[in-house]
């Protein structure tokens, strides 16, 4: 969907050249049209050699193997969001530890994807019955024979090549910056 009026003030965008490129910038004022983007979490949840999957029980991916996930919300750190989703499709709890892998898929809306590695705390996986409707920790040997996407496939692959834990959250943020999410090496 293509921005037609103003967020600001309501007015018409227009075509206009800003940082050399061409936007819906504002007639009126001095908002810009960015473009249209949404970020999504994954979490890679081990336990005892065996990672969560969860089977989507809606489109897209009705019926595949996936690891659990969904998008942001607007005012929500990214690490509470992938916690919160982890819990609400397969009722596990868990605690991110670090960020293993990220998917840029430039298209109508721009969608980037973090893939966290999270510690298992506590729960047995228990499918939500709306988004998901099955929920199971399974070695590399199940997972071999069961319908699991192309994607969760790569993050698995990545997960248990990994030589180490990838960015991990910042233990200690300077005052200034403490609202932030911060990962490092």
């Amino acid at each position: 969907m293509e921005a037609k009026f103003c967020m600001q003030c309501g007015h018409a965008l227009i075509e206009k050249k800003v940082d050399g490129e061409m936007r819906q910038a504002c007639s009126s004022c001095s908002y810009v049209h960015w473009g249209n983007y949404s970020v999504g979490v994954g979490a890679l949840v081990m336990k005892d050699g065996k990672l969560l999957l969860v089977r989507r029980a809606q489109e897209p991916g009705k019926g595949y193997w996936t690891n659990p996930g969904g998008y942001i919300e607007q005012h929500e750190q990214i690490d509470d969001t992938v916690r919160r989703e982890v819990q609400e499709e397969s009722g596990v709890d868990a605690r991110v530890t670090g960020i293993v892998a990220v998917r840029d898929q430039p298209r109508a809306v721009h969608n980037v994807y973090i893939a966290f590695a999270m510690e298992y705390i506590s729960g047995d996986p228990t499918p939500d019955n709306v988004e998901v409707d099955a929920a199971g920790f399974f070695s590399l040997a199940d997972m071999e024979t069961m319908n699991v996407a192309d994607f969760t496939r790569w993050l698995v692959d990545v997960a248990v090549k990994a030589k180490d834990d990838g960015l991990e959250a910042e233990p200690e943020k300077p005052s200034a910056l403490a609202k932030y999410g911060l990962y490092r090496v």
